[in-house]
């Protein structure tokens, strides 16, 4: 591969290094979902698990996990929060993660008291290029 692939990493989101987004949705509220980068690497996702909603996680939890033909891979809160909404779509149409990582393949609302001082933790969408670009190099 050796960074012939290029990744779609949307300006107005925080990323981790084991490439979730998250998005603010409105005061409080934020989007939680993985990377076109991460939807790329697992190819061909077959299952969801996700948390059930009125769940509180700290950051660095595993919310749940995304399951393809070749591997299970866990999934990690970006920042701490009480789980608002999941997105049953994916239950029936998983599928919609590789297809649209960012909107229609979204995974969960949470709100969040800690995301201004957690965020420092996250990368933004130019720090999180750099990662994956390193990342696609070792390959």
């Amino acid at each position: 591969m050796g960074g012939s692939q290029t990744y779609e990493i949307p300006d107005d989101c925080m990323y981790t290094k084991d490439h979730e987004w998250i998005r603010e949705a409105n005061a409080g509220t934020f989007v939680i979902g993985i990377t076109d980068y991460a939807s790329k690497m697992l190819n061909d996702v077959v299952y969801v698990t996700l948390p059930k909603e009125g769940t509180s996680l700290k950051q660095k939890d595993v919310f749940g996990q995304v399951e393809s033909v070749k591997t299970v891979s866990d999934m990690f809160m970006p920042v701490s929060g009480k789980i608002s909404k999941i997105n049953s779509k994916l239950t029936k149409a998983p599928e919609l993660i590789s297809q649209s990582p960012y909107s229609e393949g979204w995974m969960m609302e949470i709100h969040s008291e800690e995301y201004s001082s957690e965020s420092k933790e996250l990368l933004d969408a130019e720090a999180y290029r750099k990662y994956v670009l390193s990342l696609d190099e070792m390959d």
